[in-house]
């Protein structure tokens, strides 16, 4: 590779370099246990009782040539010349010599069989059981080290991120930064939230020192790793507060200056107020704390911006997209594909949020070069990420079951399916009726098939190399492709296309997508340049989004904590009354909070209150689910649409507002989805009622 390829910039280095290395620790120690599992099996097929060979055997000290009647002498004198002040006091029992020798025997006979069983096992300690046991115990200890350390990956991994999306300006916000006082303002305000953020932390850990308990040197060490990545966060702030860039516009509104503040920073003065004012300033720090405990899935939520990010890289999109283009399809019609293919990855990447941010770009722009107006190509873009989150194996839904033991993934994704199709059917019906501008001429069979056949032989390697990496997981180390091993298959399988690609593609051009979401062509940029490409995204992408749902969860602990909830009927006589409350909070919270915050909070509070009014646990969290993507898609916050912007670019939103024609035609990508999305909650929500109430 060319020395060219490893010239790596400043932020990198420090930044996205070390982030690649801590997601590539998280999948290595995740799949260690799979490896450590097949190594115990193997090493009991190479060598029977290789369990009790993990140790080396230890010589007994017992005599097994004792002589038993010699033994049996000593022994009825030890009892007769016995002081116990029990026997005293019970009265002298007559020693039966038989069953003093019986004992005897067998204390020897178990000699015996232990010096047997020492010799045998010394006479298999060969050079290869001791070579074979080192390397198992090695990853026996790699793994109990993955597991300790997952906490400390995690802290590193959100401070190094929301470092990184400070200083990149890559916070999620309502609009994008303008002109000077928008950038005043907004990081301003991001100063003022990171100072109350490390001064939770200091406090948090002061009051850890003054309780009773006694603080471990593992959870003195997490108090620390906070405190300097916040500390680290407050300064990265204070230095983008002071070096303003020259390509900003003078002037600048102050009400839309206070949009371009990070969604972060707001729910962190919120929060922070509130704490302070009820006197619990250490509460942030508290919640933030709760991270902890739900490690694996904040890590799992890294590894799928990863993956999302790794699949910007690849051809896969614009390939699936070829399919489809010889039938000519209409806009509209490419815009209901585009959506329902789309599901497929979205449950593979964990939320609706992440495909967005990875393959949004390039569904926008196969849209708009279909012909596709500026709003129905946002609107599908939005909704892209929405529709596969009840698929197996989202991650959101194995969150949902592990949290609730009322329900489980195989009963939420069996009833997702259903789901999925009711949703998509809504999409379908209103994106073809609904201000449609386009007939339904599509390409005659005879002129489609053999393109869209040339098509499809372009994805078989794609096709073959997933295959690959799945059965080996599955032949090699037992591990079948589900929810539960999907966050550390799908980093490896799509690093296996990128290696493909590296040497099928190598000094070919390739269709990219640039950041005004336009197709251009480009040499092959080759593997290391891919992943650096896809880390160096990757690691703005997690700081946004890991610090957006850690403060989801502080927001979650002040509506805890200011008993909001208490203010309602903890159960229902009538489960539609129950249904329709449900409804308006779990679209509200889906508005204001990160999905993962959201269910945690909707577990500790709303969860039992549908429970106890006679909701089916099931039918529940399916309501909450679609709730959820109809508040991602609702305006204020509308998170789906603020991330579309993102990827899309400021330019092409600007332009699509700018578009004449009816209410609708000018307000198409908001309504659209709320339509689509608004009916398909409510026949969730009220439909099963029918049957079981």
């Amino acid at each position: 590779m060319s020395q060219r390829g490893f010239s790596r910039s400043g932020l990198e280095w420090l930044s996205s370099l070390p982030a690649c290395l801590l997601l590539l620790a998280v999948v290595l120690f995740s799949t260690s246990s799979d490896i450590h599992n097949q190594m115990l099996r193997g090493g009991e097929q190479l060598w029977s009782g290789y369990y009790k060979l993990r140790m080396d055997p230890v010589q007994p000290e017992c005599d097994p040539n004792q002589d038993i009647d010699r033994a049996v002498q000593e022994k009825l004198a030890e009892e007769k010349n016995s002081d116990d002040p029990m026997a005293a006091l019970l009265g002298e029992a007559e020693i039966d010599p038989a069953e003093v020798r019986l004992a005897v025997e067998r204390s020897v006979e178990n000699c015996r069989q232990s010096h047997a069983s020492y010799e045998s096992l010394q006479g298999k300690m060969t050079t290869g059981v001791k070579v074979y046991r080192a390397v198992e115990l090695f990853v026996a200890d790699l793994i109990a080290f993955g597991l300790e350390s997952q906490r400390f990956i995690l802290v590193l991994l959100v401070m190094l991120c929301a470092v990184t999306a400070t200083l990149t300006r890559h916070h999620i916000a309502m609009r994008a930064m303008e002109t000077r006082l928008d950038y005043m303002v907004s990081h301003t305000l991001q100063t003022v939230a990171n100072v109350m953020l490390l001064g939770s932390s200091v406090i948090f850990r002061q009051l850890s020192f003054g309780s009773d308990a006694s603080v471990s040197s593992t959870e003195l060490a997490l108090h620390n790793f906070w405190i300097t990545g916040f500390a680290a966060l407050t300064i990265a702030s204070l230095y983008r507060l002071f070096r303003v860039p020259d390509d900003l516009q003078e002037g600048g509104d102050f009400n839309k200056a206070f949009l371009a503040v990070p969604l972060y920073t707001v729910m962190c003065l919120i929060s922070g107020t509130y704490f302070a004012l009820i006197g619990h300033a250490s509460g942030i720090g508290i919640y933030l704390g709760k991270m902890m405990e739900l490690s694996d899935m904040f890590l799992n939520v890294g590894l799928y911006v990863w993956v999302g990010m790794m699949l910007k890289q690849t051809r896969l999109a614009t390939l699936v997209f070829n399919v489809f283009r010889p039938w000519r399809m209409p806009p509209e019609l490419l815009a209901v594909v585009a959506v329902l293919v789309a599901a497929v990855p979205t449950a593979y990447t964990g939320a609706s949020g992440i495909f967005v941010i990875a393959a949004g770009a390039v569904i926008y722009s196969e849209l708009r070069a279909a012909g596709a107006r500026r709003h129905l190509a946002l609107a599908a873009t939005a909704m892209s990420g929405s529709l596969g989150v009840v698929l197996r194996p989202c991650l959101l839904v194995v969150v949902i079951a592990y949290l609730n033991r009322e329900v489980t993934t195989d009963e939420l994704f069996g009833w997702g399916i259903w789901v999925f199709v009711l949703t998509a059917t809504m999409f379908a019906a209103v994106a073809l009726t609904v201000n449609r501008q386009n007939d339904f001429n599509l390409a005659p069979a005879s002129d489609a098939m053999a393109p869209m056949l040339s098509a499809l032989k372009k994805l078989i390697p794609y096709v073959l190399v997933i295959a690959v990496v799945v059965l080996f997981y599955r032949w090699a180390l037992d591990v079948s492709m589900d929810e539960f091993s999907a966050p550390r298959l799908l980093p490896v399988i799509m690093l296996a296309i990128l290696v493909y690609e590296h040497f099928s593609l190598r000094k070919k051009k390739s269709e990219v997508i640039d950041d005004a979401g336009n197709r251009v062509q480009v040499n092959h940029q080759g593997l290391e340049r891919s992943l650096r490409s896809a880390t160096n995204d990757t690691t703005a992408e997690i700081g946004a989004l890991l610090l957006l749902l850690g403060l989801s969860v502080s927001i979650g602990g002040v509506i805890e904590r200011s008993h909001i909830m208490e203010a309602f009927p903890q159960a229902f006589d009538s489960a539609w009354s129950a249904m329709l409350l449900m409804v308006v909070i779990l679209v509200i919270l889906g508005m204001i909070m990160d999905a993962f915050g959201a269910v945690i909070l909707v577990t500790a509070t709303v969860a039992g209150i549908a429970y106890g009014s006679g909701i089916h646990p099931i039918h529940f969290w399916m309501v909450t689910l679609v709730a959820f993507e109809l508040g991602y898609l609702s305006p204020p916050v509308a998170l789906n649409h603020l991330l579309t912007r993102q990827v899309v670019g400021e330019s092409e939103v600007l332009a699509a507002q700018n578009e004449g024609g009816t209410f609708y035609q000018r307000h198409e990508r908001i309504i659209m989805p709320l339509i689509a999305m608004g009916i398909s909650l409510i026949l969730v929500a009220f439909v099963p009622l029918i049957f079981y109430t």
